[in-house]
């Protein structure tokens, strides 16, 4: 196992004409210079999707995805960079030497191949132990309760971790794999954290086990789940994060529920793992669960992949409330449409189904409101939000939501809606509003827009990454300066500095590209757009102009942070010189 060249990448970009390519997936139409297309990353009407053979990326002025060849392959497909890569230097007739990994990298990804292993192998352990073992016959008769057949366990592979603190070590080492491994699993923890030559016991204890599975189908983790007589007991513990299982990133059931993903553009949003596999098991498949914790900005863009449409599915009390509206940033961030089924009082999705059938739950489903829809009514038949202070505060509350709605339409239509029902003026409600995305060709285009939140950086500090990418006297200029001092006092020039410590021939467009490659989801759409824009006609004086506002900017930060200093009462003496000296300099060097 190793990684590929880089000059195997650049070889793979010189031979791969990302017009020829793109052209080989649907068709170009030609624009001048340039070519365009319907993106196909977002529905939309008119064409917004740009390729540039000069600078060899393409870019969608609707969505916001760009980058080289390399992106369009790994988000058209859908695959990793190293995947588009390979899939590429094939079409190219290229072939691949990979690299000998370095003794670190090496040594994770054989642990990584372990712990794998020892997960998979755990898992098949755990259901056996379910399925054979007579210490389980309590969790079998859980499971019989809770209407999950012999057939249903195997389906999900769900197992049972015996009520003692060592089996499941004594097993693993048994087996052949190290304390070190067993640990870095998480299915086994140490006795002190603190001495890792300690003694370590088995994390899960007679509980029902549910593997949990990346998108591949790998079992990545575990969530045991008590047996309703140890009431006292966390109901479910999960693995902590390791280097497989990062919590963020991952949801329960999609490595089963993918294909239904696709093609329904919906994804049913439920709490837990017996929730997710009473609705897959009733026939209703599009279904994913969170590991116990809020959307984050990953589980949105993984969404994003597959759906259009998110169905919060929580309990009806107000934890579950409050769990859809805590989801509802990140979902909107990715202009995915929400809407939030509510269970009968008393009931979730598995008891829901239970008792009354598939069908009462595909109706709830069918009933589902728009968030915004759903909490004006909660929020109107709160006794709270009819007070003064209480109607405010739900003003606020809500006010955060719509600001999130790029589509103009839809939020003025929200802002009347509410205004009405909270009897409040427009006008002070539009107060509290921030300031919206700037909006594309189509609300409809907007709504489905894919890829995370743009990239936002200064006018300045824009141009300065734009000619330390473009311009070869600005470039050769801001490396003769002492340029690391200077911008690591800067805010927002990470970007920047990054373009100015690589390596870069900016005569040579697949140079420029190989190093766009490198750049993260949210930088590659934004450096694309640079790439994209007229160069300046003296770049030396747009330079200079721009370090002399970055200059400015950064005396005026540090003069208010004196000032503010100034103003705390006791200041020591010295102190209170150095201060004073410091901030007559700062003036005297203020335009």
């Amino acid at each position: 196992m190793g990684k590929i060249p880089e000059q195997t990448l650049q070889q793979i970009l010189s031979a791969s004409d990302i017009v020829d390519v793109i052209g080989g997936y649907f068709p170009l139409r030609r624009a001048g210079s340039t070519f365009k297309a319907v993106c196909p990353f977002h529905r939309e009407k008119t064409p917004s999707f740009t390729v540039n053979p000069q600078r060899q990326i393409f870019k969608c002025f609707g969505c916001g995805a760009g980058g080289n060849v390399f992106k369009f392959v790994e988000l058209y497909e859908n695959v990793s960079f190293p995947e588009a890569a390979k899939r590429l230097a094939a079409r190219a007739n290229i072939p691949i030497v990979e690299e000998e990994l370095s003794p670190d990298d090496d040594r994770r990804y054989q642990l990584r191949q372990r712990l794998l292993s020892l997960h998979s192998a755990a898992a098949d352990w755990f259901h056996r132990n379910l399925l054979k073992t007579e210490a389980a016959q309590p969790a079998r008769d859980y499971l019989k309760s809770r209407g999950l057949t012999s057939e249903v366990a195997r389906n999900w592979q769900i197992g049972y971790a015996p009520d003692s603190w060592d089996a499941f070590c004594n097993w693993a080492r048994q087996k052949g794999y190290s304390k070190e491994e067993i640990i870095q699993s998480g299915i086994a923890k140490l006795k002190d954290e603190q001495n890792p030559r300690g003694e370590f016991y088995d994390r899960f204890r007679h509980r029902i086990m549910f593997p949990i599975c990346n998108d591949m189908g790998e079992v990545i983790a575990f969530s045991g789940r008590v047996l309703e007589a140890q009431a006292k007991a966390a109901k479910y513990v999960n693995s902590p994060e390791t280097m497989l299982f990062i919590k963020g990133k991952v949801f329960f059931g999609l490595h089963k529920s993918k294909r239904a993903l696709i093609n329904q553009h919906s994804a049913i949003v439920c709490e837990g793992q017996l929730d997710l596999i009473t609705i897959f098991e009733s026939g209703v498949q599009n279904v994913i669960a969170s590991q116990g914790t809020a959307f984050t900005s990953d589980h949105a863009r993984i969404l994003k992949r597959y759906v259009e449409e998110v169905v919060l599915c929580f309990d009806a009390d107000a934890a579950g409330q409050n769990a859809a509206e805590k989801s509802l940033p990140a979902l909107l961030a990715q202009n995915l449409a929400v809407r939030v089924a509510e269970m009968p009082a008393g009931h979730d999705p598995d008891s829901l189904i239970r008792e009354e059938g598939p069908e009462a739950f595909t109706q709830r489903i069918a009933q589902a409101k728009d968030f915004f829809e759903y909490r004006i009514a909660k929020g109107a038949s709160d006794p709270d939000v009819q007070t003064p202070r209480g109607k405010l505060q739900f003003a606020r509350k809500m006010a955060g939501f719509v600001s999130l709605i790029t589509d103009p339409v839809f939020r003025d239509s929200l802002v009347n809606i509410l205004c009405s029902r909270l009897a409040i003026s427009p006008k002070d409600f539009r107060a509290m509003l921030t300031t919206p995305s700037k909006p594309g060709n189509d609300p409809q285009e907007d709504q489905e827009n894919a890829g995370p939140p743009p990239m936002e950086l200064s006018k300045t500090m824009a141009m300065l990454c734009q000619l330390a990418l473009t311009d070869l006297q600005a470039r050769t200029w801001l490396l003769s300066q002492n340029w690391r001092e200077f911008f690591s006092r800067i805010p927002d020039s990470e970007l920047l500095m990054k373009i100015l410590g690589a390596t870069i021939s900016i005569a040579d467009v697949h140079s420029v590209n190989a190093f766009v490659s490198t750049l993260t989801e949210i930088e590659a759409p934004f450096v694309s757009s640079l790439l994209l824009e007229k160069a300046p006609l003296d770049s030396m004086v747009v330079l200079k102009d721009c370090l002399k506002a970055l200059e400015q900017q950064e005396i005026k930060r540090r003069l208010e942070i004196i000032a503010a200093r100034l103003r705390q009462p006791n200041l020591p003496l010295e102190e209170l010189q150095r201060l004073q000296t410091e901030y007559k300099a700062l003036l005297t060097r203020k335009v």
